[in-house]
């Protein structure tokens, strides 16, 4: 048997591929690198797609019924119900009836839930290895870049 040797990593679109698909093809391989990285540092059991809706709820500072939550994280309805039931479990989110119709619940996260997330933040910060790659300068320089394009995605859906 012979030794497999390591390759460079091709790039991520192919000779003759639009511009915009090569770059959309590596913010996908990055996001699913990322989002498997992270995974294994986040504390209590949790899990990337629990982690994305306290985070979601506290970057927007906001209450949200579940249905608002799926659209904004764009699953259904029942995978974000499921989803809301084992933070709710956990204590990391509380659901209230919305004061215009009780009938609606709207999700919002707990102390618990702000301490988890603000842990998990903290566990990906002292795991650089990969965010060491740019330097401080290059991530200020990508993020309008990336907020921008997130932001035409987001309008566009």
């Amino acid at each position: 048997m012979t030794a497999r040797t390591k390759k460079a990593p091709a790039a991520a679109g192919m000779r003759g591929d639009p511009l915009e698909f090569a770059v959309l093809t590596e913010i996908s391989i990055i996001a699913h690198l990322a989002d498997t990285a992270f995974a294994r540092l986040l504390p209590d059991g949790l899990t990337t797609a629990q982690f994305a809706v306290l985070n979601h709820l506290m970057r927007l500072n906001v209450r949200q019924t579940i249905g608002e939550l799926a659209g904004a994280l764009q699953v259904s309805q029942p995978t974000m119900s499921s989803t809301v039931r084992k933070l709710e479990e956990k204590g990391l989110i509380a659901l209230e009836a919305d004061p215009d119709d009780r009938r609606i619940k709207q999700v919002g996260v707990t102390r618990a839930g702000a301490a988890v997330r603000a842990k998990s933040i903290a566990t990906l910060d002292r795991s650089r290895a990969q965010l060491d790659a740019l330097t401080p300068d290059e991530w200020q320089k990508l993020l309008p870049l990336l907020r921008k394009l997130r932001i035409a995605f987001d309008t566009a859906r």
